[in-house]
């Protein structure tokens, strides 16, 4: 490739969280001449560098329209994922594992130099909570009671097996912690709350106390600083797996300054035995085994992000929650099926 050449790429689930962030991020970028943005349903967003296509990676019949939607493409940042249904698991690895599988074998078929695929922390097999955290190596074997989990980790396999058999494709993972920004609250409020749920009632004087948890440790990141991550994997001659993560790791005494609330030590039991009764019953989406799943990820070290993609975050995990609860309690979402808010239907 000419050192000259602006790049074309390619996105999948280019309109949901990650996505929108991601397309923006690269329509800035001097070095990127087009991007294509891939989604079920086509946003209302005009962006100069970028066209939508839409499409459904789970129709058995995509790939070969998604093979001549690569031909050409220098990269492509496969993100699309489906959270829900969470009651019929088929749905979600239709989507999610043959989806990504179909997006893996038509990049090779049409000469992709480059495949960047989302990965997550929810891919690494429980591990410590504390510490300078795991690094890239930790064991992918998920939890496997969490299909979130059990699909992140099942799809690790499946690139070890093609970096095998495509070694002409760069193949680089990022496994980022939760991902938060003010536009994507609302989807993120119905992911995880369910559709019913007012943002508005998430406020200090409506949450006194917050639950302190056994193993409640996780990390947080800006959305928009994860989407520069993405760019400098497409940009940058690495491969392999990234961390992506924010200090501090957020617990229940950051989240309860957060909401300006206080944190109660509750039995985990207790906590999980309420979930289930609420997700069987379909009040929530949320799953207990996603809690189970949330209580034992590890605290990920971030050294080989800084070191070879020469990426830091520029948001703090405190700034990420606090977007995400400005926009869940002002209902904010984003022109897109996926993100979108109370102000636009």
């Amino acid at each position: 490739m000419a050192a000259d050449r602006r790049l074309r790429v390619v996105v999948t689930g280019a309109t949901g969280n990650v996505g929108t962030s991601v397309v923006r991020a690269l329509d800035a970028d001097e070095s990127v001449e087009s991007v294509l943005g891939i989604a079920r349903r086509l946003p209302a967003i005009a962006l100069e560098k970028v066209t939508w296509v839409g499409l459904d990676l789970s129709a058995p019949d995509s790939e070969g329209t998604l093979r001549s939607l690569l031909e050409g493409a220098d990269a492509v940042v496969h993100l699309a994922w489906r959270f829900q249904p969470t009651h019929d698991p088929v749905v979600t690895w239709e989507s999610n594992v043959l989806g990504s599988q179909r997006v893996f074998s038509a990049a090779a078929a049409a000469g992709v130099g480059t495949l960047v695929h989302a990965s997550s922390v929810g891919a690494y097999s429980p591990g410590p909570k504390t510490g300078p955290g795991v690094s890239e190596d930790w064991p992918t074997d998920g939890w496997p009671g969490a299909a979130y989990c059990r699909e992140k980790a099942y799809l690790e396999r499946v690139l070890d097996a093609y970096e095998v058999s495509h070694p002409e494709v760069r193949v680089v993972r990022m496994r980022p912690g939760f991902l938060f920004k003010e536009e994507a609250a609302s989807e993120q409020r119905r992911i995880f709350g369910g559709r019913f749920l007012p943002g508005p009632l998430i406020r200090p004087d409506l949450l006194p106390w917050v639950p302190d948890l056994e193993g409640l440790r996780f990390q947080a990141l800006h959305t928009d600083d994860a989407a520069r991550a993405y760019v400098l994997a497409v940009l940058r001659d690495v491969r392999g797996a990234f961390n992506l993560a924010a200090g501090p790791v957020v617990d229940a005494g950051l989240l309860g300054e957060q909401l300006g609330s206080r944190p109660v030590r509750v039995p985990r039991a207790a906590v999980r035995a309420a979930l289930a009764s609420a997700w069987h019953a379909r009040l929530v989406p949320a799953s207990p085994d996603l809690f189970d799943a949330v209580l034992r990820l590890p605290v990920m070290s971030t050294d080989r992000a800084t070191g070879e993609l020469g990426w830091q975050p520029a948001r703090t995990a405190q700034e990420a929650l606090a977007a995400f609860l400005r926009g869940v309690r002002r209902g904010r979402g984003a022109p897109t099926a996926p993100l979108g808010g109370h102000r636009i239907g």
